[in-house]
């Protein structure tokens, strides 16, 4: 199969193809009648890429992966168990960004005078000529 076709099967475009064979990922095959064959092979291991990056892993530990032996059961779970991590620490800090937003939209919920608590803790500077508190006005 020619590269777009490739690219059509594993759900990807032409240029990702060509940046995982540039990556080292995906090997390019030699020209063959002017171009390029594929084969089923080469869509297997793109699906294996996409499959590895929906899991979390990085383009890094995806070319570690698709070093390994298949029994290589412990540098695979090494590097599973270090993804878990980075995940999880992931979710921590998006958990934390979450809950300060919740306070912020409550903050703003609550309506009264004076400007958005959103706005002000992005220090977002009011517009030219708005109404409102003079003094915190900020100069640009």
């Amino acid at each position: 199969m020619k590269i777009g076709d490739l690219a059509r099967a594993g759900g990807v475009s032409v240029e990702t193809v060509r940046f995982y064979q540039r990556r080292g990922l995906l090997s390019e095959p030699p020209r063959a009648e002017g171009a390029r064959r594929y084969t089923q092979g080469d869509l297997e291991r793109l699906r294996s890429i996409k499959a590895a990056q929906t899991a979390g892993f990085t383009l890094e530990e995806i070319a570690t992966l698709l070093g390994l032996d298949h029994d290589d059961r412990a540098a695979a779970r090494a590097l599973a168990e270090a993804r878990i991590a980075a995940i999880d620490e992931k979710i921590a800090t998006l958990k934390t960004m979450r809950a300060a937003l919740r306070n912020l939209a409550a903050d703003c919920a609550k309506g009264g005078d004076g400007p958005c608590p959103i706005l002000e803790a992005f220090s977002i500077p009011p517009k030219t000529g708005q109404s409102g508190n003079p003094a915190r006005a900020r100069r640009v």
